[in-house]
């Protein structure tokens, strides 16, 4: 009996010192919550804090992505500085001052039109064209012609330059440059010349860069909305993207980056996305966000944002009120998603412990 009860106060001396955990208990984290200085606010996830949490500001991301609205134009394209236009001019009269004797038309090939949007016309001078369709442009050169040549007639086409033209810089099977055949040439089109998405990208964002700005959506969106589908114009840039967004799971969960593959995740979502709760070592009641805002983003009456900059969210899976809103409330990129790990789980080493030492004992 007396080696029984040395073996349990020996045991009793290891569980005092602690044991090796896979994760760390709820207590342990927000211990320093209480101290007279704390370095990280609490804040509990139940309906009650959701409206004012989403009002704070979004971190990890500007929370939403911008997109441009679809529109139609014209199905004719137009001519743009930089565009090549080729004429030929036809006349029956003998001494047109356009033709070449003993022939009926003269070609004029490669004419640049210049940054002010003209094109030069001999004897006529610069005709602007900018803006103008193929056919539109066709006409007035015509008219300025027929100042001098009232019986001569014009043939015009043109080919699109850098200011008619949208690069797909990659993303798609075929990158590269495509000419805008019209002023309707969607971004949905345009994608299908490249080949389409390439296949196995995960959750695929559709980048447009023009003139300066950056807008994103979803590939996904983008197919399932016709709204989205906006009209190309000359210069535009098109990127095809992965998501790079992710959040950190840790502890009962396992040690893992996740990726999202949609634009919003609620905290639900993220725990069935990291593996779900190990239900041998998950603490159900401690659930734990851990969120970095910026300084500017806090606000002392915790109204506009958080009190402090560093903030712990509180989920307890237990609670009705906190798994509703953990249904709800969106965890950002960036955050950490901490499972903690249940007190029980040392007591059962502690047991385990003990049973071995009675074991070992009645062996001898």
């Amino acid at each position: 009996m007396r080696n029984i009860l040395l073996s349990l106060v020996a045991v009793l001396g290891l569980a005092a010192c602690g044991f090796p955990a896979g994760a760390p208990i709820e207590s342990d984290v927000l211990s320093e919550a209480s101290a007279k200085d704390p370095s990280f606010a609490v804040v509990e996830v139940t309906p009650q804090n959701l409206p004012i949490v989403a009002e704070w500001p979004s971190t990890g991301w500007r929370g939403h992505y911008r997109w441009l609205q679809a529109g139609g134009g014209a199905r004719s394209s137009v001519i743009r500085p930089g565009d090549r236009v080729d004429l030929v001019i036809w006349d029956n009269q003998q001494n047109s001052l356009l033709t070449v004797p003993n022939t009926r038309s003269t070609p004029m090939k490669g004419l640049d039109v210049s940054p002010a949007g003209t094109i030069f016309v001999p004897y006529v001078g610069e005709v602007v064209v900018n803006g103008l369709t193929p056919e539109r442009a066709r006409l007035t050169v015509q008219n300025e012609i027929e100042r001098i040549a009232p019986s001569a007639q014009v043939q015009l086409s043109m080919v699109p330059g850098e200011g008619n033209t949208v690069d797909l810089v990659r993303g798609v099977p075929r990158p590269g440059p495509v000419q805008l055949t019209s002023r309707n040439v969607t971004i949905l089109s345009l994608l299908s010349q490249g080949g389409g998405i390439s296949p196995n990208m995960r959750n695929p964002l559709v980048r447009l860069i023009r003139n300066g700005k950056t807008y994103e959506i979803r590939a996904e969106d983008l197919l399932s909305d016709a709204s989205r589908n906006i009209v190309m114009r000359g210069g535009d840039k098109v990127i095809v993207d992965e998501d790079e967004r992710f959040f950190v799971s840790a502890g009962a969960t396992g040690d893992r980056i996740v990726n999202f593959d949609r634009e919003h995740i609620t905290a639900m979502e993220a725990l069935s996305m990291a593996g779900g709760l190990n239900e041998m070592r998950a603490d159900p009641k401690g659930i734990l966000i851990l969120r970095d805002y910026p300084a500017n983003a806090v606000d002392p009456n915790g109204i506009k944002g958080p009190t402090m900059q560093q903030v712990v969210f509180t989920v307890d899976l237990t609670s009705a009120d906190s798994l509703f809103a953990a249904r709800k409330f969106r965890v950002n990129p960036g955050d950490l998603v901490m499972v903690t790990e249940s007190a029980m789980v040392g007591v059962s080493a502690l047991v385990g412990l003990v049973a071995d030492a009675l074991l070992v004992r009645n062996r001898f």
